[in-house]
């Protein structure tokens, strides 16, 4: 390994490395792939102690850098946690393998025998922020598919990293497959960031996961393709056909399950019919709960309730706060998800199908629900195992990037001898 001052030659070094793994990788045997994970799953529950201990130096770290508990709490690993992700390796490798699938087959008039066939996209760069988890996701996913990756994960997760890395390179190794195929950048320097992102003719896509200044700074200079992963401006949108009790329920869980992931709802949008019964009835269940309320004019009378200000709407709070306002009907609640939201998740509760089918039909979003708690936008809740993040564009991958999305295709055509005139 280069010198760890020079950041060029570092990931210069890292990126021919990575697409000598690829070569090898696309080749790979559907049962070498999935031993490998399952190799590296027994091998952070061997090592869970060594993780735990790792995690509990970046957990100081995030603290006397003044990391909020919402953040603090995306970062922590504990043996539930660190089964947890063990579990996702291991619904990742009994997944199919994506690699080879024939999507579609014709035969032409000219008789040609076509088909399209899922191929990995090379060499993938996943940058992120926090979440040691995504070590495993990633490096998992990427795998499967056939992928080789460059894996840059924050500083504050930096210890907790390395630890869950040298588990899937144990993998690797116990599978006979290329330990270059998953390598983490091992430094904290962010000259290693702006490295990858011009780093063409090496990386293939580029997959931020963090919050909107990570994502902004990916998107702004990055000289390969871009999976975006925005925002989580997540809204819920409680319609005058809304039943109490799921309303209720369904909001406490997306507000107050886990604040600071990005299907945390962040906006409650109320139907004025129902504003003074069940609307009211949420937010003051939300106030006992914790959760900072910030409320437009007509909420801002509720006792408790802080009153917004224009900041708040369009606003990822990853906090135990949430705005809300009222509005006259749908058609309202829509316009303001199409305003201030990120494409990310947004959700309607209600009981009548034609006005759900109406919202899931015309909401923009990657993700869009009835009915459900948003805490679910997640790729392992979607059966995917896992997920490298909720990509919020429109081209290629949308929604969560599972092994699936982390493909291409290539045509593959037969032919006897045919000519064309």
């Amino acid at each position: 390994m280069k010198d760890m001052d020079d950041i060029p030659a570092l990931m210069a070094e890292i990126g021919t490395r990575a697409r000598a793994a690829a070569a090898k990788l696309a080749l790979a045997s559907s049962g070498a792939k999935r031993a490998a994970i399952e190799a590296a799953a027994d091998a952070l529950m061997a090592a869970r102690d060594d993780v735990i201990a790792a995690n509990v130096q970046d957990m100081a770290y995030g603290r006397d850098k003044g990391l909020s508990p919402a953040m603090l709490d995306r970062l922590m690993l504990d043996d539930a946690r660190v089964a947890g992700i063990a579990d996702s390796l291991r619904a990742v490798a009994a997944q199919d393998d994506p690699v080879g699938a024939v999507l579609a087959e014709w035969d032409m008039p000219s008789g040609l025998s076509i088909q399209r066939v899922r191929t990995p996209l090379g060499v993938i760069g996943v940058i992120y922020e926090s979440r040691p988890n995504v070590t495993a996701d990633a490096g998992a996913l990427c795998l499967k598919s056939g992928n080789a990756v460059i894996l840059r994960g924050g500083s504050e997760s930096f210890h907790s990293s390395r630890a869950i890395h040298a588990r899937l390179v144990e993998g690797l190794h116990k599978a006979g497959l290329p330990e270059d195929a998953i390598q983490l950048v091992p430094t904290r320097d962010r000259a290693a960031v702006s490295e990858m992102l011009g780093m063409t003719g090496v990386i293939d896509v580029i997959v931020p996961r963090g919050g909107k200044g990570l994502v902004g700074l990916v998107q702004r200079e990055a000289r390969v393709p871009v999976f975006a992963h925005l925002e989580g401006i997540v809204h819920i949108y409680l319609d005058r056909d809304a039943d109490p009790e799921m309303a209720l329920k369904i909001v406490l869980n997306a507000k107050t399950r886990r604040t600071g992931i990005c299907g945390s709802a962040e906006c409650l949008l109320i139907h004025r019919d129902i504003e003074d019964t069940i609307g009211q009835g949420v937010i003051r269940a939300l106030l006992d709960a914790g959760v900072e309320v910030r409320g437009d004019a007509r909420l801002a009378g509720i006792d408790g309730v802080v009153a917004a200000s224009d900041d708040d709407w369009g606003r990822e709070y990853l906090d135990k706060i949430i705005a809300a306002r009222v509005v006259d009907d749908m058609d309202q609640a829509m316009a303001h998800i199409a305003r201030y939201g990120s494409d990310h998740t947004d959700c309607i509760i209600t009981d009548d199908a034609d006005t759900a089918a109406r919202f899931l039909n015309e909401v923009d979003s990657a993700i869009v629900m009835h009915n459900a708690s948003t805490q679910f936008a997640d790729g392992g809740e979607f059966g995917m195992g896992a997920e490298i993040g909720i990509a919020t564009g429109r081209l290629h991958a949308r929604g969560p990037v599972g092994a699936d999305q982390l493909t291409s295709f290539k045509y593959k055509v037969r032919g006897q001898g045919n000519i064309r005139n």
